[in-house]
């Protein structure tokens, strides 16, 4: 029997994995303490072993492994989703204002201006 296909299992060992800090917060006084670590693996491996007769700290290890990396990748994911109501980059921007249109020596003067040149008086 495989630990990580029974969920019941899974889950009290995920509980009892939460009840050892020293196994995965980093700021706990005793994370870099490897005797008090080794001690916490012993402590979970002998209720591993009921579950997994074969289980050893190395079977330990890699199971840790795999649920720290599948968290971290899960956290990612969501995290880089995009929030809800939030606007994607599918939607094209809005079309900005219309630019006035060009003058030219033949274009038709605008109200209030004159045509031609300047004559001198």
């Amino acid at each position: 029997m495989d630990i990580l296909n029974d969920t019941d299992s899974m889950a009290i060992f995920i509980d009892m994995f939460r009840e050892l800090p020293c196994l995965w917060e980093i700021n706990h006084p005793h994370y870099k303490n490897q005797t008090k670590r080794k001690a916490a693996l012993d402590h979970v491996l002998e209720i591993v072993k009921q579950v997994i007769p074969t289980a050893d700290i190395t079977y330990l290890r890699i199971l840790i492994g795999g649920l720290r990396s599948t968290y971290l990748r899960e956290r990612k994911k969501v995290q880089d989703s995009p929030r809800s109501g939030a606007a994607g980059p599918t939607s094209p921007p809005p079309p900005g204002p219309t630019p006035p249109p060009a003058t030219s020596p033949t274009a038709e003067p605008q109200p209030g201006m004159k045509r031609g040149r300047k004559t001198r008086k």
